[in-house]
C-alpha cells in the first residue's frame, strides 16, 4: 500500500447535457478506489484537496502516476508532492498502457455507473458513485 497511486480525470454529461468530470485515485498495490471526485471543473487546488483528505488516513504514496493533462502538470501539484515527498510520475503522450490499472478502474467505472445510470444531477452522480465505492 502507498507505494504508488495512479489518478486521472474522465468526462461524462448529465441527461441535460450538461458535462462533469471525475477524478479518480487508485493504490496500484491493491487497485483500491481511494477517490472519485465529481464536479464541473476540478481545478489543480481542488486536486490537492482530494488528495489532502486521502493522505490523512493512509499516508502520502511514494510516487503517483499519471498522464500529461494540464490540470495534473501544475505547479500545485508539483509543489504539494515537492513538499510530502512524492515522486511524480508522467506516462508518454499516446501510452495508456503505462497507467494500466487507472485504465482498467476508469473502463470498469465508465461501464457500471457512467454509461449505466442516465444522472440529472451532479448529486446523483455522486451518490451513486458513492454507493459504488463502498
Amino acid at each position: 500500500m502507498n507505494q504508488s497511486w495512479s489518478i486521472d480525470f474522465m468526462h461524462d454529461a448529465l441527461v441535460c447535457g450538461r458535462r462533469f468530470r471525475a477524478f479518480n485515485v487508485v493504490d496500484d498495490y491493491n487497485r483500491e478506489a481511494l477517490a472519485i471526485e465529481i464536479d464541473l471543473n476540478i481545478p489543480a487546488q481542488r486536486v490537492v484537496r482530494v488528495l489532502d483528505r486521502i493522505v490523512a488516513n493512509r499516508g502520502y504514496p511514494l510516487k503517483m502516476r499519471m498522464d500529461n493533462c494540464p490540470k495534473l502538470v501544475s505547479l500545485t501539484l508539483a509543489q504539494w508532492a515537492e513538499e510530502h515527498g512524492v515522486m511524480l510520475e508522467f506516462i508518454r503522450p499516446g501510452k495508456p498502457t503505462q497507467n494500466a490499472f487507472i485504465e482498467r478502474f476508469n473502463r470498469t467505472y465508465r461501464t457500471e455507473i457512467l454509461d449505466f445510470y442516465p444522472f440529472r444531477t451532479l448529486n446523483e452522480a455522486r451518490e451513486i458513485t458513492e454507493r459504488w465505492l463502498a
